[in-house]
């Protein structure tokens, strides 16, 4: 495949900072969109610092997003423009279960893509769920948080079967080490809880 060098088609550059504005670019969704932004990454960087964003690019992975820029000193704070959303513990807990079987599945040297079926993350999940929980509430706990998930870009569901869902790389980019660490102490005064309140249902 020819590289661009550059911007010869007068729409590229504006086709790339509509794609990183609408959500993360995948090389493999667009392989030739892909290629421009590698080749016109200086000017998509100049271009989102103007709207206080920067440009995050994992090449060996396969993907790039923006994030906000955090102001240096002296700098005026802009208005942020990707919006911060709170989530729920059940899809923070999720989110990091699902980091941790990327995480295992790495460091086994298996096959990149991390398939998963609705069932395998319902048993993930189950595990820290109190016994006698309501069943059928838990199921639909979890395909909230499933369905919340994909809209954040971490899961996309298989054209062939849509009871399984492979967990997109970039997940690994948003959930740290850091992060995990800190849930992981949220997890556990939880389940503390849980044993000294033993709660009817599973709800958050």
């Amino acid at each position: 495949m020819q590289t661009p060098t550059t911007d010869t088609s007068g729409n590229t550059l504006p086709r790339i900072l509509i794609a990183l504005l609408k959500g993360v670019l995948y090389e493999e969704n667009d392989p030739a969109l892909w290629q421009s932004l590698l080749s016109l990454q200086a000017r998509v960087r100049d271009h989102m610092a103007l709207l206080g964003l920067e440009l995050m690019l994992d090449e060996a992975e396969g993907y790039a997003w923006l994030k906000s820029r955090v102001a240096e000193d002296g700098e005026p704070e802009l208005p942020r423009l990707m919006v911060r959303r709170p989530l729920s513990f059940a899809v923070s807990l999720l989110l990091a279960l699902l980091r941790k079987k990327l995480a295992e599945a790495d460091a086994s040297g298996e096959n990149q893509r991390l398939i998963l079926s609705r069932e395998d993350m319902l048993e993930l999940v189950r595990v820290f769920m109190p016994g006698g929980s309501n069943e059928a509430r838990l199921v639909k706990q979890v395909d909230s948080s499933i369905n919340k998930i994909a809209q954040l870009g971490f899961l996309r569901k298989l054209r062939s079967d849509e009871q399984r869902f492979e967990v997109r790389r970039i997940l690994k980019a948003f959930v740290d080490a850091q992060w995990l660490q800190e849930f992981d102490q949220r997890l556990a005064e939880y389940q503390q809880h849980v044993l000294q309140t033993q709660p009817e249902g599973a709800d958050d």
